[in-house]
């Protein structure tokens, strides 16, 4: 049932930002929107230590989800993975066991070097930077007409040996790196 009502989330914030607290309300869904990454990406079995191992979500620089990750979260398992939270202030600090990581830095060269040091590892990238997919990104966030919408390179997610589903491939703007984002 909890599983419904993130889904549902995630439709809802692709059709609609409201208003009210921007701010608190857009990372309120984002949260939901990299709970449900979970869902529809896989990871190469050697991506975990043992079939019980967390399903690490990372966060590199700025935190701007505050307790809304922990929440979406909050006693969730993806294919016998509990899924947990962890907060990086470098690329030093990713523990090899980082599955999905969002990127928050202020300097857009900061970013290209953590998304270089990730190469060839099967870790999900996600960040709102508008240079983040020609920079060899996998997902980004953007808001259009008050509306939360996704860019996804699946190029480089092949590239790092992940799947994405189909399903959320026909939610999101297809961009190769010869593509201009937005």
């Amino acid at each position: 049932m909890r599983l419904y009502l993130k889904i549902s989330l995630l439709i809802f914030g692709v059709l609609l930002l409201t208003a009210q607290t921007p701010g608190t309300r857009e990372y309120q869904l984002k949260a939901v929107f990299i709970f449900n990454f979970t869902q529809f990406v896989e990871w190469p079995s050697s991506s975990f230590s043992n079939p019980q191992s967390p399903l690490v979500i990372g966060i590199l620089g700025k935190d701007p989800f505050g307790n809304y990750l922990e929440d979406a979260l909050s006693n969730e398992k993806v294919n016998g993975h509990p899924l947990v939270a962890h907060r990086y202030n470098s690329i030093e600090e990713i523990e090899k066991d980082c599955n999905l990581l969002y990127i928050n830095l202020t300097e857009s060269a900061k970013t290209e070097k953590v998304i270089s040091s990730l190469k060839g590892v099967s870790v999900l990238t996600v960040s709102d930077d508008p240079n983040f997919l020609k920079q060899g990104g996998m997902i980004r966030f953007y808001t259009k007409e008050n509306k939360i919408q996704l860019q996804i390179n699946p190029e480089a997610a092949k590239s790092a040996n992940l799947s994405i589903s189909s399903k959320l491939l026909r939610l999101a703007e297809i961009v190769t790196p010869k593509t201009k984002s937005k």
